[in-house]
């Protein structure tokens, strides 16, 4: 037992991690085992070696050698010594060096790993090999049932809940379930209000990145989904898609009441407060409400006074555009 005490007394501590031992209770008496078979304890002494030299090589900057014997009582008492590797900046342990190592480029930002065709770094080398699949069209992970490919294992998981219906991730608020945790963290963002992504030119706030990105547009004047057939661009390409009906005469969203089509889902929503009644949105002067928010504001222009469109022959102004094109008609 003096030899277990000289290690512990020895350990030197590193400035980026601690040591840690914690002994655990193990009184296990070795000596009895005698019925077993020879190999058996070949074995346990083998596997017993094998773990005092891992913590040995981790507690002292010595090699330890196949010729060190020491008795299976003290063998016991080694393997009962766990070693943890503690990050000094958040805590959390680690039973690896080579762990704590890779841990440590969250807080210093390393990234080792750069890509030699973009030059995008990484801080894990199995990231390069996934991204690198970007540059050579590589998607291993295939689906069974309706052949999309994917990147990364991950993805195909997570798809393959489209096909079984199934969302493990519930918000513990309003009880709605998604299929992937990050819809659910999305999510939560309406009922904590948070807005993380904020536009540096005028300050608005999203709460989501791509959100974000086609807000830019707006500052940048970049419409980059283009209508093949009549030229209309479109800063989001479910605009292009929607726009598109109009030529194709799709109406794909119908009302299960009177089976009225649509070729947007939200000019259904709208329909169907014909048949439930509902009228959400209400002026907070005179008490009138409205199944449209475009007809609330145009309503307000009563209480404002306000006329945007103007007659650019005789300069007369007009609270709505559909009483300005009927005064055109006096200048034709």
């Amino acid at each position: 037992m003096a030899f277990i005490k000289e290690e512990n007394e020895d350990v030197k501590i590193e400035e980026t991690f601690r040591v840690k031992h914690e002994e655990t209770e193990e009184q296990t008496d070795l000596m009895p085992l005698k019925g077993e078979s020879q190999d058996l304890n070949e074995t346990k002494e083998k596997d017993q070696y094998e773990t005092h030299c891992d913590v040995v090589a981790e507690e002292k900057s010595f090699g330890c050698s196949q010729n060190e014997k020491t008795s299976p009582q003290k063998r016991a008492k080694k393997t009962g010594i766990r070693t943890y590797f503690t990050c000094q900046l958040c805590g959390i342990n680690f039973n690896q060096p080579a762990k704590l190592e890779v841990h440590m480029r969250i807080h210093t930002g390393e990234k080792p790993f750069t890509c030699q065709q973009c030059g995008k770094s990484f801080d894990l080398q199995g990231n390069l090999k996934v991204h690198m699949r970007i540059h050579t069209g590589e998607s291993p992970y295939t689906c069974q049932q309706c052949g999309i490919s994917f990147r990364q294992k991950g993805n195909l998981n997570n798809h393959m809940r489209i096909h079984t219906g199934e969302k493990p991730f519930t918000c513990q608020q309003c009880g709605k379930s998604f299929n992937q945790d990050g819809n659910l963290k999305v999510h939560m963002r309406i009922h904590t209000g948070e807005k993380p992504y904020m536009c540096s030119q005028c300050g608005k706030s999203f709460d989501l990145h791509g959100n974000l990105k086609v807000h830019m547009r707006i500052h940048t004047g970049e419409s980059p989904y283009a209508c093949q057939q009549c030229g209309v661009s479109f800063t989001q390409k479910g605009h292009l898609n929607s726009h598109m009906r109009v030529h194709s005469g799709e109406k794909p969203y119908k009302c299960q009441q009177c089976g009225k089509s649509f070729d947007l889902q939200g000019n259904l929503k709208v329909h169907m407060r014909i048949h439930t009644g509902e009228t959400p949105y209400t002026c907070q002067q005179c008490g009138i409400s409205f199944k449209q928010k475009g007809s609330l504001n145009r309503h307000m222009r009563i209480h404002t006074g306000e006329k945007p469109f103007t007659c650019q022959q005789c300069g007369k102004s007009f609270s709505r555009k559909g009483i300005l094109n009927y005064h055109m008609r006096v200048h034709t």
